[in-house]
């Protein structure tokens, strides 16, 4: 399949952009301080007993997660290649014990044990320390650690903490000095009682010692502590961040109703003061009774409106914590849906809600055309959507919506059926039936699928059987939008984010551009 150099660019340019300017400026302030270490005088004698060797600035915002590995893994990376370096120094300092300049070893005496050095110095123990944390962090990462225990890699993360207070006291061994007098004790000068081998009886005596004569001692003193220069900001904004974060979501929601759906699906709505969000955004939970340090994102599937006040999300039964807090939420086993007035509402667990956030679904509006590709429970981010058209579509600038919607089991159809059949009878009614092109797909056939209520009856003439054929739906939506910008959003399983993504940066659709935006909270 043949690449398109400008879908590239609209879909991977921006985010690669980034990526090149900041690893430049990191290149930039290592190669700073690899010429200070190389040539500055202050350095002469470390260096030899050392040695040396040779509407896209939201898309990108949107990138922040694969920023976010990047880094990581450029960390990881950096710090390999650090640790491998002050290895090697711990061996020199050892081997190249300097006799005529004590101050400037680390060591304590010529051939001590390298092992030794490194686990009686503060930058050597914590050096350790440093190293075992990220290794923790890394490791704890993995896509299938945090599928399958996500505990354990919440907590993991946050031992980022512990990694900067360490960090702060990694350097105050000081174990790389400089020479604070080089004027008074030029590098390579002769001291009293000292020839130079390399220099001939002529040449000294055309000096006259001027040159080559040492006034004083050479001294050295440890360099100056800098890491808070690279971590200061960042750590500041971080700490305004959470505090905003907490004033923002310091007061318990009130839960307003509790429903069960087909497939482990609960619905959750609740009423917060003040609150405001736009479709596609997503929010924060946080349940004390279940854990008071775990925090979990979910998209909201419905938004405070002026007629109705309360928010909505939809949550899959999936791992411990989703098991916790549906037990605290609907404790009677069997119960198929709880939806009680005020006054007479049991209690409910302390619920904290932080957000709303960003997300690339937002976009969906802003898109003439836009195709949304939902699988299975990843169809929240679009329901929402959905839900605003349903309230009024003339004053968005979307034209024409493609949602396909992919399916282990017919039953997961009538999470949002009834949505899905008010949208079409509005439209229908608006004289607009093709704005939505709905299609929906059940991956598994087993048996006879259909939906057949009544009422459902436009989804049913809408249903198929197995998996969409990515590629002609991509050539027809190509057909009828040319010379046009479209939107796709995706929702899913790895599998479908990837062939989408493939499909997008592909050049078989001449004149028109295909925009990926992916969502993803895994």
């Amino acid at each position: 399949m043949a690449l398109s150099v400008r879908s590239w660019v609209a879909n991977e340019g921006g985010k690669h952009l980034v990526l090149v300017l900041w690893l430049g400026a990191n290149t930039l302030l290592f190669m700073r301080t690899f010429l200070l270490y190389y040539r500055g005088q202050q350095y002469h004698y470390l260096h030899q007993m050392l040695g040396v060797t040779s509407r896209k600035a939201r898309r990108l915002l949107d990138k922040s997660k694969t920023f976010h590995v990047a880094c990581g893994v450029a960390i990881c990376v950096f710090s390999v290649v650090h640790v491998s370096a002050h290895l090697a120094n711990v061996v020199n300092f050892s081997i190249r014990y300097s006799e005529e300049f004590p101050s400037l070893n680390v060591a304590r005496y010529r051939g001590e044990d390298p092992r030794l050095i490194i686990l009686t110095t503060v930058p050597g123990i914590t050096g350790i320390l440093l190293v075992l944390i990220l290794f923790l962090m890394f490791t704890a990462s993995s896509y299938c650690i945090r599928v399958s225990n996500y505990e354990i890699f919440w907590y993991t993360h946050n031992l980022f903490i512990v990694f900067y207070i360490i960090l702060m006291v990694h350097v105050v061994g000081g174990a790389l000095k400089y020479q604070t007098n080089f004027e008074a004790h030029p590098p390579g000068c002769l001291r009293a009682n000292q020839t130079n081998p390399d220099r001939t009886e002529e040449e000294s005596g055309q000096d006259g010692g001027d040159g080559w004569s040492c006034r004083e001692e050479a001294r050295f003193q440890p360099n100056s502590p800098e890491t808070w220069l690279w971590v200061s900001g960042p750590l500041c904004l971080y700490c305004a961040e959470r505090l905003y974060r907490y004033i923002r979501s310091n007061s318990p929601v009130t839960i307003v109703a509790v429903v069960r759906h087909p497939c482990d699906v609960i619905e959750l709505r609740m009423l917060k003061k003040d609150f405001k969000a736009h479709p596609g955004q997503y929010i924060v939970l946080n349940c004390p009774s279940v854990s008071s340090f775990e925090n979990h994102p979910f998209t909201l599937t419905a938004c405070p409106t002026e007629k109705k006040e309360t928010l909505g999300i939809h949550l899959r039964v999936v791992g411990d914590w989703t098991e916790r807090f549906t037990e605290l939420l609907l404790p009677e086993p069997g119960a198929e849906s709880e939806i009680l007035p005020m006054v007479q509402q049991r209690r409910y667990p302390k619920l904290y809600v932080d957000g709303p956030f960003g997300s690339p679904s937002q976009e969906v509006f802003n898109y003439e055309v836009s195709l949304c590709v939902a699988g299975g429970i990843g169809v929240t981010p679009f329901a929402c959507i959905l839900h605003a058209l349903l309230d009024g579509w003339r004053h968005f600038r979307l034209r024409r919506l493609y949602f396909v919607w992919v399916c282990r089991e017919l039953q997961s159809f009538y999470w949002f059926a009834e949505l899905l059949c008010a949208l079409h009878h509005k439209l229908w009614q608006e004289n607009r039936p093709d704005y939505l092109n709905l299609q929906l797909f059940v991956s598994q056939a087993d048996g006879l699928q259909n939906i057949s209520e009544e009422r459902y009856r436009p989804l049913s003439s809408r249903l198929l059987i197995g998996r969409p054929r990515w590629k002609l739906l991509f050539e027809e939506i190509g057909k009828t939008n040319k010379h046009k910008r479209v939107g796709v959003f995706c929702c899913g399983p790895k599998g479908i984010s990837k062939t989408l993504h493939r499909l997008c940066n592909s050049d078989r659709y001449s004149g028109t551009t295909f925009e990926f935006n992916k969502e993803s909270f895994s």
